[in-house]
């Protein structure tokens, strides 16, 4: 029987914030069509170094929540890592102390310790290669009987359906229009990996960031996170400076092959809009957008929070 049109649904944004929430959706037995601008390998998304762990994200407590229910969903999915792209593994956060502040995912994820070095804490994360996650997304959404259209949308309002979920990231500033949503860049050089099999974060006294994350024929190293900035051309000298950072903490990435640059920029915003809104004509529209650094790390707990707030 088909899906009556008070069942339809148009999810704007083609990350995987909207890819994830359209495969909610479409999991939940809703008619749902995705509209994107770019397909995913060209989104914002597929830049992610995507490592689970909330950063640059607001309100926390809520962001925790979401994180939790997405480590759930990463956690099975990475008993299939070839086909979704999600791995767990055993790294270092260097930022983290073993205190009350962590009791949120000490219940949660297993292994979560301080560091043999007193670095920080090691746990055993979701790792997300985003170059195999976004393509198997949109296949289940595929699968689920969804529909994806490539359009580039002026207004929200253009979308002909009694709900809409916007889920456009960073075009959120001037689509609905949000003037708080602003970019946080982020570069990251591509290199062959010389044998690392772990991931690590770490930030200097003076706040900069190293990382390096290990995925399927290469290793991500990073980062940056520049408040305002949307060039998308990657700085040579900024490249430079992270694999020095980078190889400061494991020597042998001062000589592994530069494959390629990366730069993304984070949608941040004070604080994440996930809610809903009354168009003037009564049709319903879902706000799913502004989540900084941790896009991949909340987007399940998010998805399944839109998707009820577009079935009420």
């Amino acid at each position: 029987m088909e899906k009556r049109r008070s069942d339809e649904v148009i999810v704007v944004g083609g990350g995987v914030i909207g890819l994830t929430t359209a495969v909610v959706l479409a999991g939940g037995g809703r008619r749902v069509r995705l509209w994107t601008r770019d397909p995913v390998e060209r989104t914002t998304s597929a830049v992610a170094g995507a490592l689970w762990w909330p950063y640059r994200i607001e309100p926390l407590a809520l962001a925790r929540q979401w994180a939790l229910r997405s480590f759930d969903v990463y956690e099975e999915l990475a008993r299939r890592p070839g086909a979704t792209g999600v791995r767990m593994v055993e790294g270092v956060l260097g930022e983290g102390e073993l205190d009350g502040a962590d009791a949120w995912a000490a219940r949660r994820v297993p292994g979560l310790r301080a560091a043999p070095d007193g670095a920080g804490l090691s746990a055993r994360l979701p790792l997300i290669d985003m170059s195999t996650h976004l393509p198997w997304l949109r296949e289940r959404f595929l699968g689920a009987g969804g529909e994806i259209e490539a359009r580039e949308v002026s207004a929200l309002a253009e979308a002909p359906a009694p709900v809409v979920v916007n889920c456009t990231g960073l075009g959120a500033r001037e689509l609905v229009p949000d003037p708080s949503v602003r970019p946080v860049r982020g570069q990251l050089v591509v290199v062959e990996n010389p044998g690392i099999d772990t991931w690590r974060t770490s930030t200097d006294a003076s706040g900069n960031m190293a990382y390096f994350f290990p995925q399927p024929g290469r290793l991500l190293l990073g980062g940056t996170a520049e408040e305002g900035a949307w060039s998308l051309e990657p700085d040579p000298k900024v490249a430079e400076a992270i694999v020095a950072r980078c190889a400061a903490l494991r020597p042998e990435i001062a000589g592994a092959r530069v494959l390629n640059h990366r730069v993304g920029l984070r949608p941040v915003r004070d604080a994440v809009r996930l809610e809903r809104e009354l168009l003037p004509d009564g049709r319903l529209l879902v706000h799913n957008y502004g989540h900084g650094g941790a896009g991949v790390t909340v987007a399940w707990g998010c998805a399944e929070e839109a998707a009820a707030l577009a079935s009420r």
